[in-house]
């Protein structure tokens, strides 16, 4: 019941009770009783319209809650036709108002974030209060290629091997997986710089937020691979023009030196002339060496723009394979084409990207012979491809050596880092410029399977 109805009731059995009191002395004072019994029915009447006034402001308080609950903040209550409600109305009229502002406040906020979210180019996963991913943005879609990840942890997702977008091929699978499981490694509250299979590197930040009182993590990603190499770039060149300057000012200098002490030869004796001219060219060998050494470094400092044209990629790998066919066989490597794709003419620089060509089949036949030194029995094998995949051509130089199982991608193109004995770290660097400078996407990497493949995709 009703406190309105229980307040009425009590007005009523009083009232009642009154009553049978004036009717018990009816007999004795008749007069009396009508106007008491009067008066009884007026204060009735009166009270049950006083206690209707009174819970007034609970009629009030119970059209607020059910405007609060059916979120109706637009809509008003009726002013009160006295003035001891007309404040109460005003004030919940007034918060009424205040919500709705606040409201549309929220709302403006919400969509420029989503706006903001979608339109940033880094990449954005928010998690949910049990860490489930309950948001990713399109650069984060693009970057690990999932689709529709709401509703899993980064663990399961990982486990489960879910959706990826279409065309994404298993090497790039294996890249997002691997990728996420760096990420779900990451520390609240830490930065790091992770790497992915194909030597990318990205900043990535796990941080958290505050929703109705709860923490909820999400995670910020910026891929900073050209940031990077830009800056590595910049550094090695400051370096090698600094070294070419000396150097190459020494050995000039070494060099007019040397020649000025053979014209002195004819003076010596004949015994001794022999010996000092075989000493001189020995030292102006070495220094001729030096200077040619020094000049492979430069070479990569003063790489020309590249400017592409329609190239036959085939035939320039056709070349060469001829150049090294007969060196090759006789170290018992045999190199040749498993697939050969008709992919039409391909927009290169042809000097850039045979030299590039070059140093990825000359490190593919030295990574074999290394192989055969430390294993008789091993079968040397360089193998060509040139496949023509969904939008793209892609080829591939695959060698059986398969030397790199041990070594980070990360530092795979860094500058001056090699794995061979007396190696220089330059090969891949020259090449990573030239396919940069291309625009073309790349991965050196093994495949598992004993072998080690270097992949060029010609179209972006």
């Amino acid at each position: 019941m009703k406190l309105r109805h229980r307040l009425i009731a009590y007005l009523v059995g009083l009232h009642l009770v009154f009553f049978a009191l004036a009717i018990f002395v009816y007999g004795e004072k008749p007069l009396v009783v009508v106007g008491v019994e009067l008066f009884l029915l007026a204060s009735l009447a009166l009270g049950i319209v006083l206690v209707g006034r009174a819970l007034q402001p609970l009629d009030y308080a119970r059209r607020f809650r059910d405007l609060l609950q059916d979120h109706n903040y637009a809509a008003r209550l009726q002013q009160a036709p006295n003035d001891e409600l007309a404040g109460i109305v005003s004030q919940f009229n007034d918060m009424l108002d205040a919500l709705y502002q606040e409201r549309l406040k929220l709302g403006e906020q919400r969509g420029f974030l989503d706006r903001l979210l979608e339109a940033t180019p880094s990449a954005v996963i928010v998690f949910d209060f049990e860490d489930r991913i309950s948001l990713v943005n399109a650069s984060a879609q693009a970057l690990l290629g999932v689709v529709a990840p709401e509703g899993k942890t980064l663990a399961d997702w990982a486990r489960s091997r879910g959706d990826f977008i279409e065309g994404i091929d298993a090497a790039g699978r294996e890249r997002s997986l691997d990728l996420l499981s760096q990420l779900e490694a990451l520390p609240l509250g830490d930065s790091r710089l992770l790497t992915d299979t194909d030597g990318r590197r990205y900043r990535c930040q796990r941080g958290q937020f505050f929703d109705r009182g709860f923490p909820r993590h999400f995670l910020l990603m910026d891929e900073l691979t050209e940031e990077l190499e830009s800056s590595e770039r910049a550094t090695y060149e400051k370096l090698v023009r600094v070294l070419a300057h000396e150097v190459n000012n020494t050995v000039a200098a070494t060099g007019s030196v040397l020649d000025s002490l053979l014209f002195y030869q004819p003076q010596l004796n004949a015994g001794d002339s022999e010996d000092f001219s075989t000493a001189i060219e020995a030292v102006k060998r070495r220094n001729a060496s030096l200077g040619e050494f020094i000049e492979r470094f430069t070479r990569v400092v003063k790489m020309p723009v590249a400017e592409p044209r329609a190239t036959d990629v085939a035939a320039m790998l056709d070349d060469i394979v001829q150049l090294y066919r007969e060196s090759s066989r006789a170290r018992g490597i045999s190199i040749d084409w498993t697939r050969r794709d008709a992919v039409g003419l391909q927009r290169v620089d042809r000097n850039l990207m045979e030299q590039a060509l070059l140093n990825i089949v000359k490190n593919a036949l030295e990574a074999v012979a290394t192989t055969q030194q430390e294993d008789a029995t091993h079968v040397g094998r360089v193998q060509l491809e040139i496949a023509q995949e969904v939008g793209r051509v892609r080829l591939s130089v695959i060698d059986s050596g398969d030397r790199l199982g041990d070594v980070p991608a990360g530092q795979m193109f860094t500058p001056f880092f090699t794995t061979k004995k007396g190696g220089q770290g330059i090969g891949l660097l020259f090449v990573r410029e030239v396919l940069n400078r291309h625009g073309f996407n790349y991965r050196l990497a093994p495949d598992g399977q004993g072998q080690t493949r270097f992949d060029v995709w010609l179209t972006r």
